[in-house]
């Protein structure tokens, strides 16, 4: 079990659901370590087709992080404010995903950060989904 996941089941003052929310933030720290990896084997690619991707798996390490930092206080789970980035980051996961796609059948690294980023996508989506009480 994470210690997100204990955190999240210690204390009863979210309005979201526990599991729900941990598994979004385990996505999200998924999603920015796998970008950030796959943007070091990018560099060492030494290719200038790879530069779009680096670019994007930076920036979606960055919206990543910062929507972790977010949805990790859970007393403070806001949906005026976390759904914006919620939708922020599953766009921008989704943008990344694409591009590693472009480049998975060469690169084992771009396809997974792609498979990272779109469980990532997902669960985003999956918590701007849910009920708040």
């Amino acid at each position: 079990m994470s210690y997100a996941r204990q955190m999240l089941e210690s204390d009863s003052a979210s309005t979201v659901d526990a599991g729900l929310l941990a598994d979004t933030i385990e996505a999200l720290s998924d999603c920015a370590q796998a970008c950030i990896a796959d943007a070091d084997a990018d560099l060492r690619e030494n290719d200038p087709d790879m530069v779009t991707c680096i670019r994007l798996c930076l920036d979606c390490t960055d919206v990543c992080t910062a929507t972790l930092g977010i949805v990790s206080r859970r007393a403070a789970y806001q949906d005026a404010v976390t759904g914006p980035l919620l939708e922020a980051c599953a766009a921008t996961c989704a943008r990344c995903a694409e591009e590693c796609e472009r480049h998975a059948d060469s690169h084992a690294h771009c396809m997974i950060c792609g498979q990272a980023c779109r469980r990532c996508e997902q669960a985003c989506r999956n918590l701007l989904a849910a009920p708040i009480s």
